[in-house]
């Protein structure tokens, strides 16, 4: 964690983007109330996942995503209980049938 998180206001902050993101989806009870699941994987495949915000400035460069390791989330999530596997909306990172290891 990081040490921001732990001194107000940041820490309010950071609390506030956690809560606010659970609000719209709780992957700690997904089975049962996916909330906007499906809206989940769209963000990822439109780019908006990380948010914008998150990696200006050179922040955390971890967290930009490959375009094989948003395969690998999104057939993660459409396999996750709640998820309902719908393969309309994988877009153009999930169809298992190309390799995109050229990208």
């Amino acid at each position: 964690m990081a040490w921001f998180s732990k001194i107000a206001p940041l820490s309010w902050a950071v609390k506030s983007h956690v809560d606010e993101g659970r609000e719209r989806v709780n992957y700690s009870i997904f089975a049962v109330e996916p909330g906007d699941a499906a809206e989940t994987i769209a963000v990822i495949l439109d780019g908006s996942m990380p948010p914008a915000y998150y990696t200006r400035f050179g922040r955390h460069p971890e967290a930009r995503l490959s375009g094989a390791e948003i395969a690998q989330l999104v057939a993660g999530l459409q396999a996750t209980p709640g998820m309902g596997g719908d393969d309309s909306i994988t877009g153009r990172y999930g169809d298992d049938e190309d390799d995109d290891d050229d990208e």
